[in-house]
Order: C-alpha cells, then sequence, then structure tokens
C-alpha cells in the first residue's frame, strides 16, 4: 500500500495541469521488463531507418523530445504491442473523437513506413500503468488521458524518470488510443546499436496488399472513411 506522502497532490505544472514531477521516483517508479525477442511494432518517418531513434530535436508528443540532466536532446523510439496500436498511436492520433464518419487524406501517410523491430536482450522499463500510477500518487488522467496542450509537462515526468532512474531504459504505458495494446518508449542514450534489431524488411503503408488492408480495416473500426 502506498504510504500517505506518496498519495499527496503535487501541484501543477503552470500552464499544463499536470502535477509537478517528485524528486524520489528513484524508490517510487515500479519497472517492467521488455523481454529480448518480444516485437515492437512502430510507424515512423521514412526518413528514419526501422530501428532508428529519433533524435529527439523536435515535435509535439506525451514523452518526447526530452532532455537529460545536462540538456542534451535524448533520442526515443516510439511503438507498440501490435500494428493496430502503432497505427492509433500515430496515423490515427488526431482523428476527433466524435459520432459519425470521419475522413482522413491517405496523402498524410506518403512519408509513413511500417517496421518491427526486437529487442536483442531484455528491457528494463518504467510501469506507467494504472496500478503503478497509484504509487506515484498519480491517475491516468494525469499523466496518460491527457490531450496535447499538457504535453508539456508530461514530457516533465519523462525527463524526470530518466534523470532520477539511471538503470530505466523506457517508459511503459497501456495505450490511450487503443487500451488493448501497451505502448512503449525507448532511451536511446541508454540502448546500444545492436540492442533493437529489425524483426522484419520495413514497408510502405501505401504499397497496398495486406498492410494497406489491415489499416482500412481499423479505420472502418473507429469511424474513419481513408480518401
Amino acid at each position: 500500500m502506498a504510504d500517505r506522502k506518496s498519495r499527496t497532490k503535487r501541484p501543477p505544472i503552470a500552464g499544463t495541469g499536470v502535477p509537478e514531477p517528485r524528486q524520489d521516483l528513484n524508490t517510487l517508479i515500479q519497472t517492467m521488463t521488455w523481454p529480448s525477442g518480444r516485437v515492437i511494432h512502430r510507424i515512423h518517418l521514412r526518413l528514419y531507418g526501422g530501428c532508428a531513434f529519433n533524435p529527439g530535436t523536435k515535435g509535439n508528443a506525451r514523452f518526447s523530445p526530452i532532455r537529460d540532466a545536462a540538456g542534451d536532446s535524448i533520442p526515443t523510439l516510439y511503438g507498440g504491442t501490435s500494428f493496430d496500436c502503432a497505427a492509433m498511436e500515430t496515423v490515427f492520433h488526431d482523428v476527433p473523437i466524435a459520432p459519425g464518419l470521419k475522413t482522413f487524406d491517405q496523402v498524410k501517410l506518403a512519408e509513413q513506413v511500417y517496421s518491427t523491430v526486437t529487442p536483442q536482450r531484455d528491457l528494463v522499463l518504467a510501469d506507467l500503468s494504472s496500478t503503478a500510477l497509484r504509487s506515484l500518487g498519480l491517475r491516468r488522467v494525469d499523466l496518460i488521458d491527457t490531450e496535447k496542450d499538457r504535453y508539456p509537462g508530461t514530457r516533465k515526468w519523462a525527463e524526470a524518470i530518466h534523470k532520477q532512474c539511471p538503470t530505466i531504459e523506457g517508459l511503459c504505458w497501456v495505450s490511450r488510443q487503443d487500451d488493448r495494446a501497451r505502448a512503449v518508449v525507448l532511451f536511446g542514450d541508454r540502448i546500444s546499436a545492436g540492442d533493437v534489431t529489425l524483426a522484419a524488411a520495413t514497408r510502405n503503408i501505401l504499397d497496398g496488399g495486406e498492410l494497406f488492408t489491415d489499416l482500412l480495416i481499423l479505420a472502418g473500426r473507429i469511424g474513419v472513411n481513408v480518401v
């Protein structure tokens, strides 16, 4: 059971509504192991290789771009436990949550590719599931279920975990966009070249075939017409 101190409400980061990161994360963070050989599915810009980390110099994601204690950019690799999760966290991330049919211009997929990568060793990740968040005095709504306007605050947590917990190599949580799956972000400064390798050749989503069909099936499930 978390003690009273761990449940104390933290003051919010100015302008975000996200609680300030704690200063004792190294004693409270719960970890999980992403085992060697467990595939990570990712959709990413063609600009980057299938198992390459984003250098983290720009963007606006929940846990990137982020910087280390010295102020240097931390490369990151986002992915999930399924193709659907990867698509929901990238391609369809900003599709409005509203009833009725919505449209998505497939031109937006022109520079997007799909890769599967496999860790060659066990990875130690911070567990940000609902139960693990309780030990930090957080709820999903504080960190995982936030909208884009709160991302500056959620990134502060990623930076604090990186700074205070030197053995942690990334973060893992139940995807907000697809709660059937887990999402993951890896810290590139703690994972060596060769620790993560391609499981299969990177594919262009618009090349047709089974991959594009799977995307259309997922689009239909969430009420999106790809045009």
